[in-house]
């Protein structure tokens, strides 16, 4: 069973949800806040496995709650999947940043909403490419171009081309398709790089790619 924590400001917003999630056999709402230190004290009182997190609240932001709650040792194993109005949000790139799984629009269709938490609660990261790769790009691409990260030093030229693909937004079957290896080998490719460059999973990944130069935003290419 998924457990899952609902935080969110609007009581509406939260019971839509709520109604949406408990309707699955594999899923159930364990808890509810309305603002980021509520969701704190909720998250180490349930022990949720998903965490669904306004971005914007009153007391304390998603943004500050998802720092805490990735950061506390006694929450390890917890995923935050972000939820915001708009898809092109500075602080949605912020949660990524700090560890967030990924993120959903508040708008998104009811199935989207529990593929979602599945795909988050099994442990992969919840990236919708055309939509990810834009924000990461909009807002890796107002700063000066980065110098290469030197975890990256760390990798194969192999690894290198495989986190190139993850970063473009191609699942393991399109990046062993890409490369002509199993869907198997792409996947132990994927695992390997992120315990070699010391992320939690694809989103950071993604996030890591853009920052360190591997992946150039298509207006900052001369």
């Amino acid at each position: 069973m998924i457990r899952v924590l609902l935080v969110d400001d609007q009581r509406l917003v939260r019971a839509g949800f709520k109604s949406i999630l408990d309707g699955e056999d594999d899923i159930i709402v364990v808890a509810e806040a309305a603002n980021g230190r509520e969701s704190l004290e909720a998250a180490r009182e349930h022990e949720p496995d998903v965490v669904l997190m306004d971005i914007r609240m009153p007391e304390m932001d998603g943004l500050t709650a998802t720092r805490h709650l990735l950061g506390d040792p006694a929450l390890t194993g917890l995923k935050v999947v972000i939820l915001t109005t708009f898809d092109l949000d500075e602080d949605v790139y912020g949660a990524l940043r700090a560890g967030a799984s990924g993120f959903l629009v508040k708008d998104t269709e009811p199935e989207e909403l529990i593929h979602g938490v599945r795909v988050v609660a099994r442990g992969d990261a919840l990236l919708a490419p055309s939509i990810t790769r834009r924000l990461i790009s909009e807002f890796a691409g107002r700063v000066a171009r980065p110098a290469p990260s030197p975890v990256l030093n760390r990798l194969t030229e192999r690894e290198r081309e495989v986190m190139s693909l993850v970063a473009a937004g191609l699942s393991n079957d399109e990046i062993a398709k890409e490369l002509v290896l199993s869907p198997a080998t792409a996947k132990t490719h994927v695992s390997r790089i992120m315990t070699k460059v010391d992320v939690r999973d694809r989103a950071q990944l993604v996030v890591l790619a853009y920052e360190s130069g591997m992946i150039t935003p298509r207006w900052l290419t001369p």
